[in-house]
């Protein structure tokens, strides 16, 4: 019986919008960073992916000319947000979260740190914006590639996890804002990553 329940819940779960996140290290290690007090961190969203469309290019032409019928000018202002929220909203987001966990290893994490020895480079592989209207709401979630490089030659990774599924919290319903449900999945990123290399560099 415990166990026809905990399968019914797992498949609500799934049903709910695939809310069971999970990471995997895809290749090498991170024990670089053992002894390291400052890791460089840069965002990469060139192979992005958003719901149900493989180019972000796409996905933001048919929002933008879907909004711009409708109010002339609102998707034109809403395409200029997607793109802001990054640096403004999200990476701090995730550098706050990060640094709030990598402490404990003795690791902080700026952006722009070209002094540091080593990168992570943040790979944002896919984005699902959720949407809340009311009667009905999605999470919002991403797919992530973190990569491990030497700041001075980035063509070589030395690790490499892939996380899936970081959702959005709900905000209690109030999550109708595209960039605050977003952000909020920078929010959980950031938690999680750290916790993963600081759990690699402790072995």
């Amino acid at each position: 019986m415990k166990r026809v329940i905990l399968m019914l819940v797992v498949g609500v779960f799934v049903a709910a919008g695939g809310s069971l996140f999970a990471q995997k290290i895809k290749s090498g290690s991170f024990a670089a960073l053992q002894g390291q007090t400052v890791v460089n961190l840069e965002y990469d969203y060139s192979n992005m992916a958003v719901g149900k469309f493989k180019k972000e290019a796409d996905y933001v032409a048919k929002r933008t000319a879907d909004m711009n019928k409708k109010e002339a000018g609102s998707g034109d202002t809403w395409a200029q947000a997607w793109v802001n929220d990054r640096s403004a909203r999200f990476h701090p987001m995730f550098e706050k979260n990060f640094n709030g966990n990598a402490d404990k290893c003795g690791l902080t994490g700026k952006e722009a740190a070209s002094d540091a020895k080593y990168t992570l480079i943040i790979r944002t592989i896919f984005t699902e914006p959720g949407f809340n209207v009311g009667v009905t709401r999605q999470n919002a979630y991403i797919n992530m590639l973190v990569d491990l490089v030497e700041t001075a030659d980035p063509g070589k990774v030395l690790g490499s996890i892939e996380y899936k599924n970081v959702q959005s919290v709900n905000m209690m319903g109030y999550d109708f804002d595209t960039g605050g449900r977003i952000q909020s999945c920078y929010d959980r990123a950031g938690d999680k990553i750290a916790n993963t290399i600081c759990k690699a560099i402790s072995k």
